[in-house]
């Protein structure tokens, strides 16, 4: 029987399809893998963040009972690698470029005595310059990091992230910047000439550590016989991390089988850092390795979000119509190259219509980590800045912030910060919704109380995807899928293959394999892969189900379209006397001579046009006037989805991104002083939000479907995250009049410039 939107399942809330694996402890993780002979990995990382290594002393190490090797660069069978990214820095070879590059490895029979040894380990270095402020890296006269230019290697794991276009680069860049992008249309000068009123601000965004539960971890078994090896592996991409360990380690893509554990926690920071390395130290030795890193070597060796410096000049008419916008962007990129000038430009420039536009972005070299993507790479950055402007315009008109924005923002075919015009969205709905609930229509005036309101996009990936079904004797349904379930997209494809075969989702089986025998899928990140792989999954349920029709067609003797799958059995439509359990449908195929065999489905689906997922928050806030203390006290989020296939997973998406939002607006930051050393490098500094300083959150899912996303699915998965320094910032302008342009937005920095005004 149909719901009111015409399905059964899908649209139906379900719980974690492993959630009671995951509560009972049951559930095993990298760190739980146990092999015959493995060795235990400890990395010795550099205490510099630029340094000549002069000499390693190992003996001291190598004389500890227990020890198996101490490893330089020099000693692994990456030793002719080309450093050039954070996956294929092994270890180092002469030089360290950062503080917690790897430099050594002493791999022994238990972790407490590999760290144990790596304490004794004496390397000698020569500390020499190094390069920590962006903005004095690009003046003329600092020292250049790579004055022969960035080493190149032959991946970019930045287009997994988002759909984004790039511009054309400058042949001619200042000092230390190893990539730039504009963007523009318009006149710009032009639009500021027609501006009534015109606004300039530099915002600044501090370097944010993905901050999961479950620290990198990996384990690789070089296989006896010297073909190639297996790895176990914490990864958001099992065939991207493949592919990294295949090209690292000079082994063909089919050497190398890569098995994705449980997963716990990446938010975009897991993709091929420890499994080269773990590899290339399993292979030089020829025995198992398990590589763990604890927390404080998780913060230093990992690839955090960047710091960004956005400088934003902004005009407006006294009718509230948009003239220009002009941006500077720089992003501090650490020592390698990680691209987000595209999506900071897209986003920058791309909620609202700005008939004149201008962004240029400058990616910069630094003496510091390599930085990733952190849940929706860029996106907070480039909202905060702009969203911060929009605000400060409705206040300067005098006019309602959500109807300001209703007038200006950008809907289908508008262009992006790129130039390229959006496909159909759901921002001018988020906003709408918003206007109608009762948290803004029932906004108080209270001393101390503050809201703010922010919208926040993405534009979401799209990669394509294949999928197999087989259906079972006992009518059991088994869905083999390449894809790492990070957020609950298990619990959604279960409904999506109920839904088209007819049966439970109890009788529904995901089947996640290894590389060596799944069907390809894409790395989960980017907010891609209900909406890339729920048509694959839909694709090879319905090849399956086409296959039991025709079964039950010949039994019947009908006509296969006058037939229909309903409650796991297949019968003949008005008729439902006349059935089929699927079981036995299943039982006839694979024991019938000449007949259609046994019943195995395969789908795949490969979008043309990515589908945008965006939201309107409402925060509101209380800020101690005494002490500047900012206080959360309800947050309301409205999302366009799409369609929520599973609602359940889907409201736990947008509650998690929101609590990650907040963190990154008023706690969060990665502090590395003068001379490199990262002062907030534990938990015991770096402050993520606990439970007890979280407020009320109320989410509102709205169904504005994708034409391209199968049952109209959207990505969701980013956008959570986007605009919760926006809208904390904006509730801080509102109770206090204090414009704050720097996240996070602390009590102590607030307090000052109220102070300051006084």
């Amino acid at each position: 029987m149909s719901t009111e939107n015409g399905y059964k399942y899908v649209g139906k809330p379900r719980p974690l399809v492993e959630g009671l694996e995951k509560v009972s402890g049951y559930v095993r993780y990298t760190a739980d893998v146990k092999l015959p002979g493995m060795l235990y990995a400890h990395l010795v990382l550099s205490p510099y963040a630029h340094a000549n290594i002069l000499s390693v002393d190992k003996s001291e190490a190598e004389a500890l009972p227990g020890v198996h090797a101490v490893l330089t660069g020099e000693d692994l069978v990456t030793r002719d690698k080309v450093i050039a990214s954070r996956n294929s820095a092994i270890l180092a070879k002469g030089k360290v470029l950062w503080r917690g590059q790897p430099v050594v490895a002493v791999l022994a029979e238990s972790p407490a005595i590999a760290q144990d040894a790596a304490e004794l380990v004496m390397v000698d270095y020569e500390a020499l310059t190094a390069v920590i402020d962006m903005e004095e890296a690009i003046k003329p006269e600092t020292f250049t990091i790579w004055p022969s230019g960035l080493p190149q290697e032959d991946s970019d794991l930045t287009s997994i992230h988002g759909a984004t276009d790039k511009a054309e680069e400058e042949s001619s860049r200042p000092n230390n910047v190893h990539a730039e992008q504009h963007f523009g249309h318009g006149d710009v000068e032009a639009g500021f000439a027609e501006a009534d009123h015109i606004l300039e601000d530099t915002f600044r965004i501090e370097m944010v550590h993905q901050s999961y539960l479950e620290p990198h971890a990996c384990v690789a078994d070089p296989d006896p016989l010297g073909r190639g090896l297996t790895v176990y592996t914490s990864t958001q991409g099992q065939f991207i991390a493949r592919d990294e360990v295949a090209r690292i380690c000079s082994l063909p893509k089919s050497q190398v089988k890569v098995i994705p554990m449980m997963f716990g926690g990446g938010f975009g920071a897991k993709y091929g850092i420890l499994e080269p390395i773990t590899s290339a130290l399993a292979l030089t030795v020829r025995r198992p390795v398990q590589l763990v890193l604890s927390r404080s070597e998780d913060f230093l060796a990992t690839t955090p979000s960047p710091m960004t410096i956005i400088d934003l000049k902004t005009g407006v008419k006294n009718d509230g119509s948009l003239t220009a916008l002009k941006a500077r962007v720089l992003l501090d990129n650490g020592i390698f190259s990680f691209n987000l000038s595209g999506i900071v430009s897209m986003l920058l420039g791309g909620y609202y219509k700005w008939p004149n536009l201008q962004i240029d972005c400058y990616e910069i070299n630094t003496h510091k980590p390599q930085i990733g993507a952190y849940r929706a790479p860029g996106a907070p950055q480039a909202t905060f800045a702009v969203e911060s402007h929009i605000d400060e315009m409705a206040r300067l008109l005098g006019r309602d912030p959500l109807a300001f924005r209703l007038q200006n923002v950008a809907e289908d075919g508008d262009l992006t910060g790129v130039g390229r015009p959006w496909p159909p969205i759901g921002l001018k709905k988020c906003l709408e919704t918003m206007q109608a609930h009762p948290k803004w229509q029932n906004r108080s005036q209270e001393p101390g109380i503050g809201y703010g309101l922010a919208v926040g996009g993405w534009p979401s990936g799209m990669t394509p995807a294949s999928s197999i079904c087989r259906v079972d004797s006992d009518g059991r349904v088994n869905i083999h899928l390449g894809t790492v379930d990070i957020s609950g997209v298990n619990s959604s494809f279960v409904l999506v293959a109920a839904e088209v075969l007819g049966v439970s989702p109890d009788e529904v089986t995901i089947v996640a394999s290894d590389t060596s025998n799944s069907p390809f899928a894409p790395g989960s990140g980017g907010s891609q892969v209900t909406y890339s792989v729920s048509g694959a999954v839909r694709n090879a349920a319905e090849a399956a189900k086409a296959k039991l029709l025709a079964v039950a067609a010949e039994e019947f003797e009908a006509a296969v379209e006058d037939l229909e799958m309903v409650d796991s059995h297949a019968q003949v439509k008005g008729v439902p006397d006349k059935r089929l359990p699927i079981a036995q449908l299943v039982n006839i195929a694979q024991s019938k001579a000449g007949g259609g065999g046994p019943i195995v489905g395969e789908g795949s689906a490969a979008k043309e046009e990515n589908a945008p997922g965006f939201v309107a928050h409402l925060v509101k806030i209380h800020v101690d006037s005494e002490t500047g203390r900012i206080t959360p006290l309800d947050y309301l989020g409205v999302q366009d989805v799409g369609f929520a296939i599973n609602p359940m997973m889907v409201e736990g998406q947008l509650h998690g991104g929101m609590v990650q939002g907040l963190g990154i607006a008023m706690y969060e930051a990665m502090v590395y002083d003068s001379e490199g050393q990262l002062v907030t490098g534990s938990f015991m500094d770096y402050a993520v939000p606990r439970a007890d300083m979280v407020p009320s959150i109320d989410v509102v899912l709205i169904n504005n479907p994708s034409p391209y996303g199968p049952f109209g699915a959207r990505g969701i998965g980013e956008p959570p995250i986007i605009a919760g320094g926006a809208a904390v910032g904006n509730a801080i302008k509102d109770a206090t009049g204090v414009r704050l342009t720097r996240l996070p937005l602390q009590g102590e920095r607030l307090w000052r410039a109220v102070v300051g005004n006084q």
